[in-house]
């Protein structure tokens, strides 16, 4: 499913993988997250051969025209989660409403994993 949205150009419509590709340039540029990661054997199979996929670790899902976010994190040792995760979900939320010019609903990270 896609985001339609109208103005006075015209009708726009951007695609939940172009949404995926944002949220994860934003989620990976956080200060404490280490990687992304997939929750999907079939994504972590295709890491293992060398092909990767730039939206990894974001899953998102598109009802009503609101948008709502999942993104799946291994986090750096010694930070504080909570204020990372915090940080995290509103770099993710400020991006992806940029991008769209729509309103997150919601964003939920999953931290998988501490790493060194």
């Amino acid at each position: 499913m896609s985001l339609s949205t109208s103005n006075k150009f015209g009708k726009i419509s951007i695609g939940e993988e172009a949404v995926q590709i944002v949220a994860s340039h934003a989620a990976s540029e956080c200060y404490g997250v280490v990687d992304l990661v997939s929750r999907r054997f079939s994504e972590n199979f295709n890491l293992l051969m060398g092909k990767t996929r730039r939206s990894r670790g974001v899953v998102v899902q598109i009802v009503d025209n609101f948008i709502y976010i999942e993104v799946y994190v291994v986090l750096k040792v010694g930070v504080n989660v909570e204020a990372v995760k915090k940080s995290l979900s509103d770099a993710v939320r400020f991006s992806v409403e940029t991008f769209t010019g729509m309103r997150v609903k919601h964003v939920h990270v999953n931290v998988v994993g501490i790493r060194v």
